[in-house]
């Protein structure tokens, strides 16, 4: 049996797999997590800043209400005052 070629050759050994983890992998994991925190934190403080500025419009509409009143107001008087003064 050693004369036959084909019993002589051994049978290459199988191909093993091997799933080896890129080293540059965990890299760009951190980078990305990091990412996705300076995007969240960036949100969060301009939004306060929106809140802020939408309450300092509300107090500036509200504070514009109380002038037009005021005047409104002392119209009203000297109307009322002059009314007075010409009986």
């Amino acid at each position: 049996m050693a004369d036959d070629p084909f019993l002589a050759q051994e049978d290459p050994a199988p191909y093993k797999s091997v799933a080896e983890r890129s080293r540059g992998s965990g890299v760009v994991f951190a980078l990305v997590v990091l990412a996705l925190i300076l995007a969240i934190g960036f949100f969060y403080l301009t939004s306060d800043r929106r809140e802020d500025r939408q309450a300092d419009a509300v107090t500036e509409a509200a504070g514009s209400v109380d002038d037009a009143a005021r005047v409104i107001g002392d119209a009203a008087k000297n109307a009322a005052d002059t009314l007075r003064n010409d009986n």
